[in-house]
């Protein structure tokens, strides 16, 4: 049984989607550039009208990009990839007035209440999870076999070392299939590895070390020598963490860099708009995103990912985008960003990691 709502279609046979006009396509006058009036995407569900071939959905949509069509297919690129004489579809009503339709409650529930006013209708540090969590479980061992599921991790994972256990054993029982992370993840992650410290504080007792304040620098240097973390692992005859289980899992990671890392460690992407298209790589498979204590890398990779995807089978099946963190405001602002199918779970990042992998490790 798949743990999600069934995907509704708009009633395109009906007035007054049925009357709609095919959708304009005018070409781009140049390399990068959109026509004037070009129609922005959302993450949200996206039809066209073409003239021979009907209300045509467009695979994956993603936030501020554009549609393009070839013959009879409809694709969402971003305006830096578009080529000179791409058909790009403009229009900026989106209700079908110019044959272009955002579709934001196919896999909507019906609602059990229809008060007009209630409480407690906004997810806060007060709204209880056993139910969000009984949820995800569900859907992580749906997508492990089923789909695609993808973590965007903090730090702050690797500074405890029950969490760091519990990815560790997440990514090699396969509820991991891509982890998007930063320099500072890796790094601390593989210190933890090498000295049991994060940022020089013991990852059990808390307690600080002598020197070790140079553990994660020592560790750069090490990595950097080996010219690669796989390297660098077999080196150093590491056998555990985050890293190793990918390594040994084979599991896909991009480690986008930042003005303020150190070193960085070998294989962290330093120019931004690579790491964008290495990350968009997975977000266009992804099924299930889990984002957790990392503000910007959650909202970054959150708008580069659709709610939907259509499968093999011409389904069409939600993308879940699960946000992990302390603090509101994470899950706000991915929102505010238009990322409104984000679901939040307020908590500490350790506390949560544990109880997923407790109740999944079975």
């Amino acid at each position: 049984m798949v743990p999600f709502t069934p995907y509704r279609p708009p009633p395109f046979d009906q007035p007054p989607l049925c009357d709609s006009p095919p959708a304009r396509l005018e070409p781009a006058p140049a390399d990068g550039i959109a026509p004037e009036r070009f129609h922005a995407t959302s993450n949200f569900p996206e039809y066209v009208k073409l003239e021979e071939y009907g209300w045509t959905i467009a695979p994956r949509s993603r936030m501020d990009a554009v549609l393009v069509v070839s013959a009879g297919a409809v694709q969402v690129v971003e305006p830096r990839r578009l080529q000179r004489g791409d058909l790009v579809v403009v229009g900026r009503t989106e209700n079908g007035e110019e044959g272009i339709f955002v579709h934001p409650d196919g896999f909507d529930r019906p609602e059990t209440a229809s008060d007009k006013f209630t409480f407690r209708s906004r997810g806060t540090r007060e709204t209880p999870f056993s139910r969000s969590y009984d949820e995800l479980y569900q859907i992580l061992r749906h997508d492990r076999e089923h789909g695609h599921i993808v973590w965007v991790l903090g730090p702050a994972v690797s500074f405890d070392k029950d969490s760091r256990n519990a990815m560790q054993g997440l990514i090699e029982h396969g509820y991991c299939h891509a982890l998007m992370a930063g320099n500072a993840l890796a790094t601390h992650d593989l210190e933890a590895a090498r000295f049991g410290t994060g940022l020089g504080q013991d990852i059990y007792t808390q307690n600080l070390v002598p020197l070790g304040h140079y553990h994660h620098l020592d560790v750069i240097n090490a990595a950097r020598a080996a010219g690669s973390i796989g390297a660098y692992l077999r080196d150093a005859g590491i056998t555990n963490g985050i890293m190793h289980a990918c390594e040994r899992k084979n599991i896909a990671y991009v480690l986008a860099g930042s003005i303020r890392d150190d070193g960085p460690l070998p294989g962290v992407i330093g120019d931004a708009y690579a790491a964008q298209d290495a990350m968009r790589d997975h977000a266009r498979h992804a099924t299930t995103v889990i984002a957790m204590a990392t503000q910007l890398h959650s909202i970054a990779f959150g708008n580069m990912v659709p709610s939907y995807r259509v499968q093999a089978d011409g389904s069409v099946r939600p993308v879940f985008f699960f946000i992990v963190d302390m603090s509101e405001f994470s899950a706000d602002k991915l929102a505010n960003r238009g990322s409104a199918q984000a679901q939040a779970i307020l908590t500490n990042a350790q506390d949560f990691i544990v109880n997923l992998w407790n109740n999944l490790k079975a």
